[in-house]
């Protein structure tokens, strides 16, 4: 199921756009909306728990590990 999602800062991300090719490093301005699916996880950091999630755009590439803090859900 895809999410609507809007980024909340300024962001560069490491987009995966398949396994064969290199990552591509882009930026996503504040205020720029996708559809995504979400892949939540926690790490644990020296300053404690992290919320993080993997992005699966509808495009069909990818970025990893990105912080919640990063984007919210629109829809």
């Amino acid at each position: 199921m895809y999410h609507t999602i809007e980024f909340l800062i300024d962001s560069t991300i490491n987009v995966e756009v398949s396994p064969k090719h290199w990552l591509e490093r882009v930026l996503v301005r504040k205020g720029t909306r996708r559809q995504a699916q979400i892949k939540p996880y926690v790490i644990e950091t020296q300053d404690g728990p992290v919320e993080m999630a993997d992005l699966f755009f509808d495009d069909g590439t990818s970025t990893r590990m990105l912080r919640f803090a990063a984007f919210a859900f629109v829809d």
